[in-house]
């Protein structure tokens, strides 16, 4: 059994009952009654038991103690846990002091002191404080504390009412506090906070989440060594509507000569405050028809000054366009740390600090880190390239590559975004010249110091390409619509790696595919390519097309990952089509249903293209294949036909030269006479040819035959000189509006033709341009020279007069 003794001056009242919406068998015996409570009031003593063996699990206890300060002297010091012998149930001890609000009560802590929490959380021990203000016949809750805190003192303004909650199996035998009086202290509520290493703290304004009284004002203090640096966050705030005066905060801050500093609550709050400071905060007079609330969450972080602090970066983004950098935490935005973790703080100068700062193009910053280990910091940065009419942008060439000024701070890039915007009729091109990029898989998979990730999205279709590394075989990418291309860095290797980087981007026109890959692989290495989209598969009726450059010194081997496509389609037919860039080349096209080629040979360049259809449900396009290179190999039986073809072709040569060699040594040469009584006017003198040459037979020679050898004609040189053998051509060129110069050693006859009596008489000189070949004579010539002088002493004679004269002899 239990007895307490309450004396009548202690003005204390004890309140044993069920907890709230419970019930049980368990009842309170007092002498010979049974009870669901118990109530004793000042001057009782009562003996009660419980009828259970477990009264902490059914029944809770209430201890106030009513303090008047205001009609006598307050009994100040330290406040006890009484009446003593209670029995072991969660309890609650409560001090109800009524003051004047012309004096000021304070509530000191000893050590270790309390730590402000949110509604709603509890405390690690269960052991809790809760304080409210009385002012009048207000009540304002200025907060629940936990111990193990740096909240040292409360100071209040008028009555006050403070709570402790104690679990029944808590050791604490103290109430841990003070009560003193002090002055008016002119506003709500003072709360001072010791702050003597590195600490994080959370703090709430009174009522939260409700609004801060109307017109109010409080202040917190915060002692910090002189030699330690405190910054201020504000997490969540929200504020009223005023009719007069401005919310706002105030900071006195030791040193400063602009005290009080005065700060909106939209604001970046001070960071690196050197010592210690106060910060207060106002309230207005509110509109009676809507007030809004007026409440305030923030957190005030105290750090050692770090080593570094007075270095500043430059940070110089003033000639770039369309661009942001974020510097932040690890994890950022995904990730909160929590309020207890030790942070890392941005600067843009002294005293606007930040765990996120966010810088923009068109700015020169000088900026600053309160921070021990910058590896826990990251940058990340956004750039836009767009590009409404080809006309102005088609014949530009952009760098993608992360500027100078970002990769030399001493933070690690964590992601530089490119987001290329182009218009409906305009495609985006990327290059990496001599790097060339190598796509990710399982088969060649990267082991770069950072990577790509490309993502187009065009008006229709999303098309996640994959993630690509320097040091591939693909060397452009031309792809449709908008492009977001992510660089992403892995360790500290991207430093040293930046000044390398190729990948260039620009804009051209439509491409009737979704994407179109040009591969120029190594020719030692085994290159493996997929389709984009590859965990979710090519999306319907998307075309995808790589052109592979092959080596004109080698011989690419094309094959497959599996035998089919392993899609089934709803509508239309998925393809693929392989062909080389050669004339006459055939092309070779699978569908869906059908088994993919096998490897083969390709001698040129060629293109893969993979178009899908719309698939059955759970079923995907996503296709591999592979490229190898080898050297051409020549055939031998080549080799031997082409020797031995050279070899013929020599044989005949030297035998033609020999034929030839012997000929001329066995021949005199022929003399030509000319023949000074023929008439040699050429023929295009006036009124020679009346017709044009295009429309008479003047260039036909009639009278010689084909094939007709006149060897024999010099029959009588005693075989002193060898004839000149020829067959006559009959000339097939174009005809122009004058003859062709007549071939040497040409024989024709006088050429007869029957004169129209309309045409006007040929003038008198003759147009047959005789040509006549002179032989050496012997004595048997010589004899004849009687002949000879009948020809008008022509020396020479006609050869064909002379065959009729032969023909007359025999």
């Amino acid at each position: 059994s239990f007895s307490i003794s309450l004396h009548k001056v202690d003005n204390i009242t004890v309140m044993i009952k069920l907890k709230p919406w419970f019930t049980s068998s368990c009842r309170i015996r007092v002498k010979n009654l049974s009870k669901s409570e118990l109530y004793i009031k000042p001057g009782e003593t009562v003996t009660f038991a419980f009828t259970c063996s477990t009264p902490e699990k059914y029944f809770i206890m209430d201890i106030q103690k009513n303090i008047d300060c205001v009609s006598g002297p307050c009994p100040f010091g330290d406040v006890h846990l009484y009446p003593p012998g209670l029995p072991r149930l969660n309890r609650t001890f409560t001090w109800d002091v009524k003051a004047s609000t012309k004096a000021g009560l304070e509530l000191k802590f000893s050590t270790p002191w309390l730590r402000q929490i949110e509604p709603g959380e509890t405390c690690p021990d269960s052991v809790s404080y809760n304080i409210n203000s009385c002012i009048d016949s207000s009540t304002v809750n200025i907060g629940t504390f936990c111990r193990n805190g740096s909240v040292s003192r409360v100071k209040l303004l008028g009555g006050v009412i403070m709570s402790l909650h104690l679990p029944w199996d808590s050791p604490l035998t103290t109430s841990g506090f003070s009560i003193a009086n002090r002055a008016s202290i002119k506003r709500l509520c003072i709360i001072e906070s010791i702050l003597n290493g590195e600490s994080s703290i959370t703090l709430m304004s009174p009522n939260y989440p409700l609004g801060f009284p109307e017109d109010e004002l409080m202040t917190w203090q915060f002692e910090v060594p002189s030699n330690m640096r405190a910054s201020v966050f504000f997490h969540n705030y929200s504020l009223s509507n005023c009719e007069k005066k401005e919310e706002r905060v105030e900071y006195y801050i030791p040193g400063s000569i602009s005290n009080p500093e005065v700060f909106k609550l939209s604001d970046h709050q001070p960071a690196n405050i050197a010592g210690s400071f106060n910060l207060s905060l106002q309230g207005c007079d509110q509109d009676a028809q809507n007030p809004g609330i007026l409440r305030l969450l923030f957190q005030v972080i105290v750090q050692h000054p770090q080593l570094d602090e007075n270095v500043t970066h430059l940070v110089d983004l003033s000639k770039e366009r369309n661009m942001t950098v974020t510097i932040h935490f690890e994890g950022w935005p995904t990730r909160i740390p929590p309020m207890t973790e030790a942070i890392c703080l941005i600067c843009k100068d002294p005293r606007t600090c930040d765990r996120v700062m966010t810088l923009v193009a068109g700015t020169v910053y000088k900026i600053s880190f309160l921070c021990k280990d910058l590896s826990r910091l990251r940058i990340t940065a956004e750039k836009g390239i767009s590009c409404v009419d080809l006309r102005q942008c088609q014949r530009k060439v952009y760098s993608l590559s992360v500027p100078k000024v970002l990769s030399q701070l001493p933070i690690r890039l964590h992601k530089f975004i490119w987001k290329l915007l182009a218009a409906d009729s305009i495609n985006i091109e990327i290059t990496s010249p001599s790097l060339k990029l190598q796509q990710h898989i399982p088969e060649q998979s990267c082991n770069t110091s950072y990577s790509y990730s490309i993502f187009s999205a065009a008006s229709e279709t999303e098309l996640n390409l994959g993630i690509f590394c320097p040091g591939g075989s693909i060397e452009k990418i031309q792809m449709r619509n908008n492009v977001t291309i992510s660089l992403k860095t892995f360790g500290k290797g991207f430093r040293n790696e930046s000044d390398h980087q190729d990948l260039k981007m620009s804009f051209v026109p439509h491409i009737k595919d979704e994407c179109i890959f040009t591969v120029s692989p190594d020719p030692k290495a085994k290159v493996y390519l997929q389709t984009p989209n590859w965990l979710y598969g090519l999306p319907p009726y998307v075309s995808i097309s790589w052109q592979v450059i092959v080596p004109s010194k080698q011989v690419a081997r094309l094959g497959f990952s599996r035998d089919r496509m392993g899609v089934a389609c709803e509508t239309g037919r998925a393809y693929v089509n392989v062909k080389e860039e050669t004339l006459g080349a055939e092309e070779t096209v699978c569908r869906e249903d059908e088994l993919l080629p096998q490897p083969r040979n390709m001698y040129h360049n060629f293109w893969v293209n993979v178009s899908n259809c719309k698939p059955v449900d759970k079923t995907q396009l996503t296709l591999q294949f592979w490229v190898t290179f080898t050297d051409k190999q020549i055939d031998l039986g080549v080799i031997l036909a082409v020797v031995a073809g050279a070899v013929v072709l020599l044989i005949i040569g030297l035998t033609v030269c020999c034929i030839k060699k012997k000929k001329k040594k066995n021949q005199n040469p022929m003399v030509g006479v000319y023949n000074t009584n023929v008439n040699t006017q050429v023929p295009g003198k006036r009124g020679l040819f009346p017709k044009g040459r295009k429309n008479n037979e003047s260039h036909v020679y009639a009278v010689i035959d084909d094939a007709v050898v006149y060897g024999h004609l010099l029959k009588e040189s005693n075989g002193a000189v060898t004839p000149e053998v020829d067959v006559y051509r009959p000339f097939d060129g174009p005809v122009g509006s004058m003859p062709p110069s007549p071939p040497p050693f040409s024989f024709r006859k006088d050429i007869k033709r029957s004169l129209n009596t309309e045409e006007p008489p040929p003038p008198m000189d003759s147009d047959q341009d005789t040509y006549t070949f002179a032989h050496h004579k012997s004595g048997r010539s010589e004899d004849s020279g009687d002949a000879t002088e009948k020809n008008n002493g022509d020396t020479s004679m006609h050869l064909l007069e002379n065959k009729e004269q032969d023909s007359l002899v025999e």
